[in-house]
């Protein structure tokens, strides 16, 4: 009895592996393969090797290429072809004939694409960035049958700005996004071009009339698009670097970047024709277009042109619409409803509409950004409004979970309705290991206390400063610490996870120092009993480190690098451990602050210290000078008067002219001490993001009103892309001792 159940299991083990074996196709089996990869010509011979690079890796065995025709008709085969019977050339095949695989694209480059895809989906194969990648182990790959999938992604350009992939081409295959930002366009003609075509030291001093009209002055911040000469000039210079290109088949004919376009009778009559600046712009980008009618025309909806007009652009032209203004931290259809309606404009005038969207803080790439649960909802949005190219500013040099970062979006570009919470979570396991379930509690509780926090607007070009009373609060930094204790001591004993940890660290260590510095929580300050903080020492040693071992060099899109902000935090150290009488004193204001810092006199003697960011501890005049008189309460002896100015250039912020520190002790006749003149002076070549301290020293004196004027430079110069517009001088802290 006990020998007849027997050899019914093993029927029934039998009748089942004999389904199974026909429910599947085994490529390699049990470490052994009789499949050969069969390739029709050598377009397809990369894909082919990859493939090949990538099973012997899985199984450890190598099955060899050949040509079709060299191969045996009998033997099975695994067929990588370029396959002209697909919907479109983007499109990708994986399916099954009888024994044979069949995987193909609609050209070369979607056959490897097409390639890829089969290892990820059969394989199970991951590239998390270009040095982790992850390839089971398995003597057998075998596949359920049937296999039938083709797909056509609906974004067929699709750019992640990230040196990621552009520094390393394989993984920008694997991930199925450009090489490149701005594929076949020509290399000098990608963005903000008006300047290229029309320079203003070739042009400007014989033909101001070519340049926009600013009151009643021209000026050379954009082109007056209604001047014949002006699409003579730019016509002849596109056709210049055709010719210097003739491979490329895109130029931008574009805006400067800025907001100062031309007012003159003529531009200003179309625009309001249209109904937006971008009615004069379309007309001659239009009439650029015509004259190529075989090449493809690109342009700017972007700040002042970001509203559709009513003229259709010509069917070579390519519209690049920009989100620079929306709120991050929601859908765009949420909280930027304005630019949601300026896609659908476009949508009704033009099918060729390329997307400009950007996914990182541009003036802190290290600080934390929770925008994760923005991507995919962004993303379905642009491809349902037949958004088809579509250009994701990643700050292309490392930013906040870098890596992850830039593995989410390529991924939800090929495909927008993929299961973003399973992408996190197998880049957390495939690439922090262990470390996973710490960190992906710090992206969780992070984004979970923004969407806390509906009124907080998560800018592009803000600061970790404004995040202090919502999702980086001193109680929540303790936290975000505590996850990072926890990832690091489960990757302890291995040396390459922990970097990718310390990594990671980076912008909670730089939230923390940021909050040190700010000086508003008792747990987060520079000094402790008079000296540095131990606390602050060890976080800044770790930020410097981990950058150094991540080759991290900048801090923003200025140029700011990690070495500068290094040695102006060692600077502000220094500065918070000086003796100071001014510290706490009541400061009156004589000239009137505009926005930031809530137009608060006392920034200037709180003891909090701004950094490269005017949204924190900076108080800012625009286009006036700051005067301001400081109370120490009493007559006291000093000799050394010290203030901070910040530079940042693109946002016309420029350092004073000057600063003359005076004394009284009566506060009405105030007697000069010295006048301190700028080091560095606004010119073209100006660091685009500085601090300069102006020190005053002298004999010994005794005063009880300390008088500061800083003169402003007033209005940009005329070289600056904001000419004409007032400029601002940002102050904080002054030091008396």
């Amino acid at each position: 009895m006990l020998m007849k159940k027997l050899l019914l299991i093993l029927l029934a083990v039998a009748t089942l592996g004999a389904c199974t074996s026909k429910n599947e196709l085994a490529i390699i089996k049990n470490g052994r393969s009789n499949y050969e990869i069969r390739i029709k010509n050598q377009d397809c011979q990369q894909a082919a090797e990859q493939l090949q690079h990538y099973l012997e890796k899985a199984s450890s065995v190598k099955l060899p290429i050949v040509m079709e025709s060299d191969a045996a008709p009998s033997s099975p085969a695994i067929l990588v072809y370029t396959n002209t019977g697909l919907p479109q050339a983007h499109s990708i095949s994986i399916q099954t004939e009888g024994k044979n695989l069949l995987i193909s694209g609609g050209d070369a480059q979607s056959t490897g694409y097409a390639v890829y895809e089969f290892l990820e989906q059969y394989v199970g194969c991951r590239w998390f960035s270009p040095s982790v990648e992850q390839v089971p182990s398995s003597s057998t790959i075998s596949l359920a049958l049937p296999v039938n999938l083709v797909y056509t992604p609906e974004i067929t350009t699709r750019t992640v700005h990230s040196r990621l992939f552009y520094e390393d081409h394989a993984f920008a295959d694997h991930q199925k996004v450009t090489t490149e930002a701005f594929p076949s366009y020509v290399p000098e003609g990608r963005v903000h071009t008006f300047h290229r075509f029309v320079p203003e030291l070739s042009f400007y001093d014989k033909h101001p009339e070519y340049y926009a009209l600013r009151g009643k002055k021209r000026l050379p911040t954009q082109l007056c698009l209604t001047n014949q000469e002006v699409l003579k000039i730019v016509i002849d210079s596109v056709q210049v670097w055709f010719d210097r290109y003739p491979d490329a088949q895109v130029i931008s004919v574009s805006q400067n970047d800025n907001t100062q376009h031309c007012q003159c009778e003529n531009c200003q009559k179309i625009d309001e024709e249209e109904g937006s600046p971008s009615g004069s712009m379309i007309r001659f980008v239009n009439a650029v277009a015509q004259a190529f009618p075989d090449k493809t025309i690109s342009t700017l909806a972007y700040q002042y042109t970001r509203k559709p007009c009513k003229t259709k652009p010509l069917d070579n032209v390519l519209v690049t619409l920009c989100s620079i203004e929306c709120d991050r931290s929601a859908p765009i259809e949420e909280k930027c409803s304005d630019f949601a309606e300026d896609l659908i404009g476009w949508k009704q005038l033009t099918d060729h509409i390329r997307i400009w969207d950007y996914t990182t803080q541009f003036t802190n790439f290290l600080a934390p950004f929770p925008n994760m649960n923005t991507l995919q909802p962004n993303i379905q949005f642009f491809r349902d409004n037949h958004a088809t190219w579509i250009f994701e500013q990643h700050s292309h040099n490392p930013s906040e979970l870098f890596e992850l970062r830039s593995y989410v979006t390529a991924k939800l570009l090929w495909n927008p309705d993929q299961d973003v919470e399973a992408i996190i979570n197998e880049f957390m396991q495939g690439y922090y290991e262990e470390a996973g379930p710490a960190i992906k509690k710090y992206i969780d509780l992070v984004h979970a206390s923004l969407e806390s926090d509906p009124d907080f607007f998560l800018y592009l070009y803000g600061d970790p400063a404004q995040a202090f009373n919502s999702f980086l609060s001193p109680e929540l930094l303790k936290q975000y610490n505590a996850f990072f204790d926890e990832a690091e001591a489960a990757v302890g004993d291995k040396p390459a996870v922990l970097q990718r940890v310390r990594t990671a660290r980076i912008s909670t260590d730089y939230a923390q120092l940021e909050m040190a510095r700010n000086g508003m929580s008792p747990d987060y300050q520079l000094l402790a009993n008079g000296i540095i903080s131990p606390d602050v020492q060890t976080r800044l040693n770790r930020f410097a480190s981990s950058c150094e071992q991540a080759q991290i060099s900048l801090m923003n899109e200025m140029g700011y690098t990690v070495d500068e902000y290094l040695s102006a935090f060692e600077q502000t150290l220094e500065r918070a451990a000086q003796p100071n009488l001014a510290r706490g004193a009541k400061v009156k204001l004589l000239t009137q602050p505009k926005k930031y810092a809530d137009e608060n006199p006392q920034v200037l003697t709180d003891g909090a210290l701004g950094g490269s960011n005017f949204f924190a501890n900076w108080l800012g005049f625009e286009g006036n000078d700051m005067e301001v008189v400081i109370d120490l309460g009493e007559a006291k002896s000093f000799s050394n008067i010290s203030v901070g100015f910040l530079q940042v250039t693109n946002h016309i912020v420029f350092f004073p002219k000057s600063v003359t520190f005076s004394a009284s002790n009566d506060n009405n006749n105030f007697r000069k001490l010295q006048t301190v003149s700028t080091q560095k002076p606004i010119s073209k070549d100006s660091k685009r993001n500085d601090l300069e301290y102006f020190k005053a020293s002298f004999p010994e004196t005794q005063a009880r009103y300390l008088k500061l004027v800083a003169k402003n430079v007033s209005k940009a110069p005329v070289w600056h892309n904001a000419a004409g517009l007032p400029v601002w001088i940002f102050a904080d802290e002054v030091i008396v001792n």
